[in-house]
């Protein structure tokens, strides 16, 4: 995982940090962390160069940053449509992945710039958003605890983790086709949908 921004970027005042993080995503929503500017960034923000490196080591701490923040947020939104389905993984996965393509706009632009230019480092910490197998006393017991398993063809948490991390990889797979083939949010769904499926019945007679 990189580092935190600076301390001084969390010392900032509350609408200084605002404008800076609006400057940053829209530039990051606009094109990919390869071909992100900070020039755009601080022009949009109304700072100095140098006040930018007071708050970020570079162009890729802002975007991990915002990464982090966007992987927060999915953490509490799938545990709470875990909880809305009843611990049922397969129709949370349906319901997250339908709530991530119709994002506004802006947070779609961004999300489509992550996915069509995946790296190791991006995808990893966009998994987190189901759960960190790297902090097993965290996040990975709390969701762990939301899944009905009893629904599930595992019989040890190995086999849970496994399961987590084949249906993951799954479905950041269909946001990438969804996102590279421009496809609409119906016939995205459907496809997902099919792949859910197939991974729910299993794929063997």
């Amino acid at each position: 995982m990189r580092p935190l921004p600076k301390i001084t970027f969390f010392n900032l005042p509350e609408d200084k940090k605002t404008i800076l993080i609006k400057a940053a995503r829209e530039e990051f929503s606009r094109v990919p962390l390869s071909q992100a500017s900070i020039t755009n960034i601080i022009k949009a923000a109304g700072i100095p160069r140098g006040s930018f490196y007071q708050y970020f080591e570079d162009k890729e701490d802002a975007f991990f940053f915002l990464l982090n923040e966007h992987v927060k947020e999915n953490k509490q939104r799938f545990a709470s449509i875990l909880i809305k389905h009843n611990g049922d993984l397969f129709s949370a996965m349906l319901d997250f992945y339908e709530s991530i393509i119709s994002e506004e706009e802006e947070n779609l632009h961004f999300l489509k710039n992550i996915f069509l230019n995946m790296t190791h480092q991006i995808e990893s910490t966009y998994a987190r958003s189901f759960h960190d197998n790297q902090d097993r006393n965290s996040d990975y017991n709390m969701f762990a605890g939301l899944v009905d398993q009893k629904k599930l063809n595992i019989t040890n948490e190995q086999e849970l983790a496994c399961m987590g991390q084949i249906i993951i990889a799954v479905t950041i797979r269909s946001f990438i086709e969804k996102f590279a083939r421009e496809l609409p949010n119906e016939e995205a769904l459907e496809h997902y949908k099919i792949e859910m499926e197939l991974l729910k019945r299993g794929l063997a007679k």
